[in-house]
């Protein structure tokens, strides 16, 4: 199979993304689909095949191959920092769901209208947080707050942590969803929408306790309009002080679970840990930095593909013997806090944002 993408494809497809891949095969130990499975189609090179062929009219949408990979594959972006070629893996799969996602299945439709529809206008993002209590107002001139679209609702403990850290913050109530959600699952155009508007609604910086929020906005407004809860607080000066150390016996024991899109799409990693290890004792999962299966709307849509990865990660918490796992994205909290519960586990799943509010030394 050829490895660029011949002049007068179907346009599906950029074509300078499409063209990158030089099928080297670096992606593959990276890739959690290929490595459960070892099976080729299942890699992002055998994806891109795909891509290709679809680009080119060789094999066509309703294809059960192309439907399946689409959707199979977790958009971690694993691939994307191994890849000696650039390939911006996350931006081509974004681009294959927006043409093959829009006829989607029973499933897909069951689950995703209804969040795509509560998530597509402000007014039901508020109406949806009316009766929970996440941070509201303004105290200051600080960094405006993003509340994430569903965040505010499963998570307000989560806005009220971080302007427990960050007092001056702004947030605006009338706010809406980022986009993220809609770009990641097949549409693309509405998703980018989403988040010019948001962009244009809160001045200056933009500050996101969710990884794959963060992401998607900074592709779209760029890296000077949004920072990450972590990168901000490990990067300037409202960084929380250190408390008083506890003998070593008693000191929490705390692992860390990435964002996939906050590592592998803006590089960001270091700093959450740091930023633990100021807390308690940190200590690496041997697959901290996989992905844990929620993959957004993964763990809905692929419910029994989701545990297997899952379940894995699972054993490595329970067998680290961690007092807590700290997420910095919404979906893998929720993912983790379903899984431990499950196993009626005693670690805490908890966010960065309440582990650091909780142990913040207040002057």
């Amino acid at each position: 199979m050829s490895t660029h993408a011949p002049d007068g494809g179907l346009g599906i497809f950029t074509p300078e993304l499409l063209d990158r891949c030089i099928s080297c095969g670096f992606c593959l130990p990276a890739c959690p689909t290929y490595v459960r499975t070892g099976v080729e189609t299942s890699s992002p090179r055998g994806r891109i095949d795909l891509m290709r062929a679809l680009e080119t009219g060789r094999v066509v949408e309703q294809d059960p191959t192309v439907q399946e990979e689409s959707s199979f594959c977790l958009g971690c972006r694993a691939c994307e920092p191994v890849c000696p070629a650039g390939v911006q893996y996350g931006a081509l799969l974004e681009e294959w769901r927006d043409h093959t996602w829009k006829r989607g299945g029973l499933r897909r439709w069951l689950v995703l209208k209804p969040l795509l529809w509560g998530a597509n206008r402000p007014w039901r993002l508020r109406a949806l947080g009316l009766l929970r209590r996440h941070a509201r107002g303004d105290r200051g001139a600080g960094p405006q707050l993003m509340l994430g679209c569903y965040e505010r609702v499963l998570f307000p403990k989560v806005s009220r942590a971080a302007r427990a850290l960050v007092p001056t913050l702004r947030v605006d109530p009338d706010q809406g969803c980022c986009g993220a959600l809609h770009a990641h699952n097949g549409e693309l155009d509405r998703g980018r929408e989403l988040a010019q508007e948001l962009g244009r609604r809160l001045d200056g910086t933009i500050l996101t306790t969710a990884g794959g929020c963060a992401a998607h906005l900074v592709s779209v407004l760029g890296a000077g309009r949004v920072r990450e809860l972590s990168q901000y607080l490990a990067n300037g000066d409202e960084r929380p002080r250190r408390p008083s150390l506890e003998p070593a016996a008693s000191r929490l024991r705390i692992a860390f679970q990435d964002s996939c899109h906050l590592r592998n799409g803006m590089g960001v990693f270091r700093e959450p840990r740091e930023l633990i290890k100021e807390i308690g004792e940190y200590v690496e999962l041997p697959s901290a930095s996989e992905c844990c299966g929620a993959a957004g709307t993964y763990s809905l849509l692929r419910p029994r593909d989701s545990k297997r990865i899952l379940d894995d990660k699972l054993d490595q918490i329970e067998a680290a013997q961690v007092d807590s796992i700290v997420a910095v994205n919404p979906g893998c909290l929720r993912q983790l806090q379903t899984g431990l519960k499950r196993r009626r586990s005693h670690v805490r799943a908890v966010h960065l944002a309440e582990l650091l509010a909780d142990h913040q030394i207040h002057t």
